[in-house]
Formats: C-alpha cells, structure tokens, sequence
C-alpha cells in the first residue's frame, strides 16, 4: 500500500528554536542590519562587501546551529508517509536532522553561485570573499533568492501542494509571497495541520488544524494527532 503524501511547508519559526534569529524579530532589523541593506539585489550593487559579510555571519551561525526536536520530528515521519518538506529556510537543519526530501524556496547558504548565472552553484563552508570568481568570471555571491528577485522553485512547489494527501505549515507568518500564496494550492478537501506560537491568518481555508504552540511543541503535538 502506498504511504499517503504528506507535504510541510516550514518558515523561519522552525529554526528559530535552533537559535537562529528572523529579521521578522526586531521590526525589519536582522541581526542589527536593514534588510534592504544585505538582501537586496540594489544592496549587492552598492555594498557587496557589507553583503558578503552579513552572509558570512548567517553562515557560521547555520553551521554551529543543531536541528532542533521539530526537524527530527519531521525527519522521522518517512518511517509513516511520503514526506516532502518545502522549507522558506536557507539553512541546511531539515537535511541535517534526517529529512531526504527537501525543496530550498530561497536558496541555500552553503551554496554559492556567479551574480551573472543562477544555474550552476558551488558549496561553502568557509567565509566568502570579494574577488573569488565563478567559472563565468562573474564574481560569487551567496546563493539566496534577496528581497525584489523571482522565486523561481515556486512553479517546482506548486503540483507538490496539489498532489498533497496531508499538509503541515510550521514556523510561518505566511506575509512572504510568492511562498504565503502556496497554500492555496493545497485541495480543500486535506486536512491542515497549522503550528505556530501565533496562528498565521488561515481563516479563509478549510480543514485547518490549529496547533498554537512553538515548532518543537507542536510537532510533538502532530505525531500524536497523526496517531503516532
């Protein structure tokens, strides 16, 4: 018998029990930075260092960071169903916690790639510098879908959410489209467990499940609702 499809879309509240802060924290601030200062293509233009920096920082913090109870949690559900995990987050805790199926919205902090091709990437584990170059001679940057660029994995989402049997939404204010918008795609007809310490507006979509707790509590909560 096939194993039901069950698809998490997981925000930045699941990692953030990990110990990694969202700008969504401090009023726009992330990590004592204006966003619109490192995460945007125009603040690439004008500051790549400044860029290059913030990254470094958000890269050594992912690295010394550990996949919390609610990744493993996640992890452990392919033992039950088809899981696919589609993640708002760049950092790499769902794979590090056991999950095989995992799809970045935007981007992921140990790849790198050429600021003149998004199509081929190179790992990084150390700091990035100005003046390491790609193949193309385009200088690398970090590999992350910034603020004012196209998400291009959303088309890859979206039939995953519609061949969904079970959905699970974690750790998101779901205020980020084109990602907030994916729920839409989920049948009406699939139950949707919902986990967040304040219930994103999910009013208008039905069979939701509300698990008004932190990631880890609640994903304990799901496996219980799940009958596990």
């Amino acid at each position: 018998m096939a194993k039901q499809k069950l698809v998490v879309l997981t925000g930045a509240g699941i990692s953030a029990e990990s110990g990694l802060r969202t700008f969504r924290d401090s009023d726009g601030l992330w990590e004592g930075y204006n966003v619109e200062e490192v995460a945007t293509p125009r603040a690439w233009g004008k500051n790549p260092q400044l860029v290059l920096d913030f990254y470094n920082m958000r890269r050594r913090d992912i690295i010394a960071a550990k996949p919390n109870a609610a990744h493993k949690v996640l992890a452990e559900l392919e033992q039950h169903f088809e899981v696919q995990i589609i993640t708002q987050n760049i950092d790499d805790l769902h794979e590090r916690a056991g999950s095989t199926n995992v799809m970045h919205l935007h981007g992921e902090i140990l790849k790198m790639r050429s600021e003149r091709s998004a199509f081929k990437t190179y790992p990084i584990h150390e700091d990035m510098l100005l003046g390491q170059k790609a193949e193309d001679g385009g200088q690398l940057r970090p590999n992350i879908v910034w603020f004012e660029e196209p998400v291009p994995m959303i088309d890859a989402a979206i039939p995953l959410l519609y061949e969904a049997d079970i959905f699970v939404l974690i750790g998101t204010s779901l205020a980020v489209y084109p990602a907030a918008g994916l729920v839409d795609y989920v049948k009406a007809t699939v139950a949707k467990y919902v986990i967040d310490k304040k219930i994103p507006p999910v009013s208008r979509y039905k069979n939701v499940i509300p698990i008004e707790m932190p990631a880890t509590e609640g994903a304990a909560e799901l496996k219980k609702l799940l009958g596990l």
